[in-house]
């Protein structure tokens, strides 16, 4: 209410003020026509002001401001996967008794196109795991995800995320997944039905993790080439993959 009653006063005093300038002219120099004439000319060209400073600017400035986030946002995403979801693929593929079904596509990611990237997504879109975990496997997954929950919730408190629907479910899948290993005392005697749930939630932050990644490399390859050469010296698919350069 304080702000309104400010832009109120301010407009009223700037109308007092112009008025009082438009008759210091006329006692001045007693030319109503000439007050006029530049006063209507003034109006007219208002509506193309309005026109360039809504419209134009206001465009390019969101536009610009998009850009700055988004980059932002990739910046994030990346932080994650280095941190977290590198890994959390490379265990979930073990895990996938169908990775062979897409395998060779992830692995040939370097030499994909932009037109190829498109398509790798909607393979891992329709993609259908099937994993298979035995106790062991949960037990590393839970110790690896504890140790990880201060940066993920760091994450979560990002308000850039807000802006990317999408990774922002895929950080709430995973910290849930967390949260669920967490409150298993031992995980090495789970009866069979809250093993499959267990599973369960792997496959929801699994399907989510693997477009994530298709968009973050074709991102990395049109924008950070050697970024890009490093995850694909990394690839969590490719099981011949060395971060050291050989070639």
């Amino acid at each position: 209410m304080k702000k309104i009653n400010w832009q109120i006063f301010l407009g009223i005093a700037l109308i007092i003020f112009s008025a009082a300038v438009y008759i210091i002219h006329y006692l001045l120099f007693r030319d109503v026509h000439h007050i006029f004439i530049y006063l209507i000319g003034d109006i007219a060209f208002v509506f193309i002001e309005v026109l360039l400073v809504t419209v134009v600017i206001h465009r390019l400035l969101t536009e610009r401001e998009k850009r700055a986030m988004l980059e932002k946002m990739n910046m994030v995403i990346g932080a994650f996967y280095s941190e977290v979801g590198t890994t959390l693929l490379k265990s979930f593929a073990r895990f996938d008794q169908n990775i062979d079904m897409i395998k060779t596509r992830l692995t040939a990611a370097k030499k994909l196109n932009d037109r190829e990237f498109c398509q790798l997504s909607r393979t891992l879109q329709s993609h259908d795991p099937t994993l298979k975990t035995k106790a062991k496997d949960i037990k590393d997954l839970k110790t690896f995800l504890v140790g990880k929950r201060d940066f993920l919730i760091r994450l979560l408190e990002n308000p850039i995320l807000l802006e990317h629907a999408s990774f922002t479910n895929l950080l709430w899948a995973v910290f849930h997944l967390a949260d669920e290993l967490g409150h298993r005392k031992d995980t090495q005697k789970l009866p069979d039905p809250d093993h499959e749930h267990i599973n369960g939630d792997i496959k929801r932050v699994y399907l989510s993790l693997l477009n994530g990644w298709a968009n973050y490399m074709k991102h990395l390859k049109d924008n950070y080439p050697y970024l890009f050469s490093l995850a694909i010296r990394t690839n969590p698919f490719d099981p011949q993959a060395k971060p050291e350069v050989e070639k």
